[in-house]
């Protein structure tokens, strides 16, 4: 039933929603996204298009009743169901106005949002390229030799934009941008790899908190 459908790994569907992972597993969990809009065969997938409805879900918890976020999910899905990004042009021209006796929503709004985050996140991986011939195989912003979870390390670091715009002439700020968003849909699994110079290029050592390792009792 998906396979006409794009997916998008649980990680992106929630840069795409603006959500936390723990908020799109839980739609997942708790059954939230209607199954014909979440796969669970090789690990967790959400259809693109789903986004809007996680946004929606979370955005409007402060006027809506659970029973009529679940509704208003609900009568939308068979329209998500059905979008592709060719038809794009033309859902948006659609009317996202669910119904309910005297409850009115409108969903546009969301669906917009969602279909403009998931424009940067395309930019954003036509940007990143991974080569095993590069770093091996390391993701760097193309056409550079820079670690994108570098620049989102010392980014997180506390190291300000434009002090890396600065070392890397290279990037631009959307540049920048864009491999944030990238390193936020792709996160390291496991343990950080070390960094050949101990830290990103750039990037200061704020503080140092040692923790003693514990004996086994």
């Amino acid at each position: 039933m998906h396979s006409a459908m794009e997916m998008l790994k649980a990680t992106e569907a929630a840069v795409v929603s603006r959500v936390s992972l723990r908020d799109v597993n839980r739609v997942i969990d708790e059954r939230i996204l209607p199954d014909t809009l979440v796969s669970l065969d090789n690990g967790r997938h959400v259809v693109a298009a789903a986004c809007s409805l996680i946004t929606f879900y979370f955005e409007s918890a402060k006027r809506l009743t659970s029973e009529e976020r679940l509704f208003a999910i609900r009568s939308a899905e068979p329209r998500l169901r059905r979008w592709d990004r060719t038809a794009t042009a033309e859902m948006l021209k659609a009317d996202w106005t669910v119904r309910d006796e005297f409850l009115t929503i409108d969903l546009r709004p969301f669906f917009e949002r969602s279909i403009e985050r998931l424009a940067r996140l395309d930019a954003a991986r036509e940007l990143v390229i991974s080569s095993a011939d590069i770093l091996g195989g390391t993701p760097i912003i193309g056409g550079t030799r820079i670690p994108v979870h570098d620049i989102a390390a010392a980014m997180a670091a506390g190291v300000p934009e434009d002090e890396i715009l600065e070392d890397y002439p290279s990037l631009t700020r959307d540049k920048l941008a864009l491999a944030l968003l990238y390193a936020e849909a792709n996160p390291l699994r496991g343990r950080p790899r070390p960094l050949l110079s101990g830290l990103p290029k750039g990037s200061r050592k704020l503080s140092e908190h040692r923790v003693p390792r514990r004996r086994a009792g």
